[in-house]
């Protein structure tokens, strides 16, 4: 199971959001590229960034500080936010992001969606972001219509190649996670799921580590990680022990 720690980048800095709401932002830091250095000294083997302004407003608001993350880095990227096309995501995988995560584009447009998959078969991921299952877009703020076990078998068939499931309630308050949900959408799918949302302390990461059995390949870290109530390295070394 895979420890991504999250870099979500606003404004040019290292933030976390409360529910994904604009205003109820923490900056943790003004360098995302040292804090990204940082997860990576610590053992990250994979890093999780997301563009806030890039979803918020469906462009690449970050790009240039996002490909000198990926220049400093010699552990995969897994990018989202504010990727709506084609022509964004060939530049980002020319900047050096390993895989892409798609959010709006994969529940407004699947002939987009359907064909960026085929463009990078294996480094699409959707981004399935839910309170109490329904799904949201455009950075959280509009209602998709749409349950999470609506989508997931059209998705698999476009050629979705992971998904991540953020539970936005949990998003940013360190309220714990919703295991039962990660289970259900992990016993309704064949692809990878990457759980977001909730991760308080070491406990939680306990709570998930027997959903790999069930395809879990990794849980997001955030708030957590930057208000230290996870201790990152201790993380880590824990599930290397379970192996």
């Amino acid at each position: 199971m895979i420890l991504f720690p999250a870099v979500d980048i606003k404004d040019g800095q290292c933030v976390r959001l409360k529910q994904g709401l604009a205003h109820e932002v923490t900056v943790f830091s003004n360098d995302p590229a040292a804090m990204a250095r940082h997860w990576a000294d610590l053992g990250a083997r994979f890093l999780h960034v997301v563009d806030l302004d890039g979803a918020f407003s469906g462009l690449p608001k970050n790009f240039g500080l996002i490909q000198d993350i990926c220049l400093g880095l010699s552990i995969p990227v897994q990018l989202g936010g504010g990727i709506r096309d084609l022509d964004t995501a060939n530049a980002y995988f020319k900047a050096g992001v390993n895989r892409l995560l798609i959010g709006t584009l994969a529940l407004t447009d699947q002939e987009k969606f359907e064909a960026l998959c085929k463009a990078h078969p294996g480094k699409i991921g959707v981004s399935l972001d839910a309170v109490d299952g329904r799904l949201k877009t455009k950075g959280w703020v509009e209602d998709a219509g749409l349950d999470v076990f609506d989508v997931v078998p059209r998705l698999t068939k476009q050629g979705a190649a992971f998904i991540v499931y953020t539970d936005i309630s949990r998003d940013g308050m360190q309220t714990g996670v919703n295991v039962e949900a990660l289970s259900k959408l992990c016993e309704a799918t064949t692809l990878p799921v990457i759980a977001a949302g909730g991760v308080t302390d070491l406990d939680d990461v306990k709570a998930l580590y027997p959903l790999h059995k069930k395809g879990l390949q990794g849980v997001i870290t955030g708030r957590a990680i930057y208000a230290e109530t996870l201790d990152f390295a201790k993380a880590l070394n824990w599930i290397k022990s379970q192996a």
